[in-house]
């Protein structure tokens, strides 16, 4: 039987793999991809060995920013990220949460200073065996990351 692709080869850029379909659109609102002047290609309902049904993003010569893989930690950290230079892949880089996030996410504490004042918002990671939770380094609240309002 002949193998075939089913998502177009990349020349030069960063695919997003194994994002969860149902993660799929978030991950495209998130990027801000609906203005994206660069060639975009998306796949969702894949099959995967790993996860069942995947979804899968890449981007044309863009390269993307530690914000935004942080972003696309939050919601889908078991992603994988490949720079592809002429249609090969020359790295991979794993999706990982730094000890504190900032500006990334907002609080959900409505008298937090940073709703109301203009100061970038900064959360610690917390990680136990079962959750991800972010801690303002403000108000002290906790959110779990699957609740978190990413801005």
């Amino acid at each position: 039987m002949e193998k075939k692709l089913k998502v177009a080869a990349l020349k030069d850029g960063t695919v997003i793999d194994h994002i969860p379909s149902d993660k799929l659109f978030k991950v495209v609102h998130i990027l801000h991809l609906d203005t994206c002047l660069n060639q975009i290609t998306l796949a969702n309902n894949l099959e995967s060995k790993k996860i069942g049904s995947k979804g899968i993003v890449k981007i044309a010569d863009r390269a993307l920013a530690d914000n935004e893989t942080n972003k696309l930690a939050l919601i889908c950290p078991d992603a994988k990220i490949n720079i592809i230079r002429d249609y090969e892949v020359v790295e991979k880089r794993p999706l990982v949460l730094p000890d504190e996030i900032r500006e990334i996410v907002q609080c959900a504490n409505p008298n937090c200073i940073t709703n109301n004042q203009p100061v970038q918002t900064r959360f610690f990671v917390l990680k136990d065996a079962e959750n991800t939770h972010l801690k303002c380094r403000y108000c002290e609240r906790e959110v779990k990351v699957e609740e978190v309002k990413i801005k």
